[in-house]
């Protein structure tokens, strides 16, 4: 990576310090259906979009309820701590500010819908920083593909090999390095078991933004 033109961004676990109130929405979700949560289900379902994620739930056990019924019951409950509590990740701001005063194209590749974290951005000062927003329900495979990164960077009109990918999860990462782009591996407790593996195949790994600083990944940005 000659000239790193745009960066691309997952949300939740990356940019915003969310996967803590997904957690607990799977595990009163299930339990109002007296169902406890188990590792599997969230490793499940991190991957997916939310229509996929619905879709799978029902499918394991059995529900009688629509797709949009469960994905309307999971934005109620998330919707108070997107537009008022859910914080950046340390030191998460002030890369994308610097970024975006360097000229950097950024975009966000999400499996959020947008009334839920366009609020979010904007309440924390960075949305407009931001120049395309793709999502996991506008492509037909979730981010076990590259699908909605190849997507991002097409918004943007760059191609995968000058843009960089910042992501949390192993599936993110895997599948942004087979779509051609420079990956960016960020800790976040929720995947903290996969750590080691994300060091391993990401182009550059640090445990929070404060890290990039001295990271291989910092002269490009």
């Amino acid at each position: 990576m000659e000239n790193l033109l745009g960066t691309i961004f997952d949300l939740d676990g990356t940019l915003l310090d969310s996967m803590g109130i997904w957690r607990q929405i799977d595990i009163d979700f299930l339990a109002k259906r007296g169902i406890p949560m188990t590792p599997d289900y969230t490793e499940a379902i991190t991957p997916l979009d939310s229509r996929s994620a619905a879709e799978y739930t029902i499918r394991r056990y059995g529900f009688s309820d629509t797709p949009e019924m469960l994905m309307a019951e999971w934005t109620g409950m998330c919707r108070d701590a997107y537009h008022n509590t859910v914080p950046l990740k340390p030191g998460a701001g002030d890369l994308v500010k610097r970024l975006y005063s360097r000229g950097v194209k950024i975009a966000a590749a999400t499996a959020l819908a947008e009334e839920l974290f366009l609020p979010a951005l904007r309440r924390l000062g960075i949305a407009e920083c931001f120049s395309a927003f793709a999502c996991c329900n506008e492509t037909v495979r979730g981010k076990g593909f590259p699908d909605v990164y190849l997507l991002a960077a097409d918004r943007l009109g760059l191609l995968p090999d000058s843009c960089a990918v910042f992501e949390d999860i192993l599936a993110g990462v895997r599948s942004a390095k087979s779509g051609g782009f420079t990956v960016c591996g960020v800790f976040d407790e929720s995947s903290g078991q996969d750590w080691p593996l994300i060091r391993a195949e990401a182009d550059f790994a640090f445990r929070d933004f404060s890290q990039a600083k001295t990271s291989g990944i910092w002269r490009f940005l």
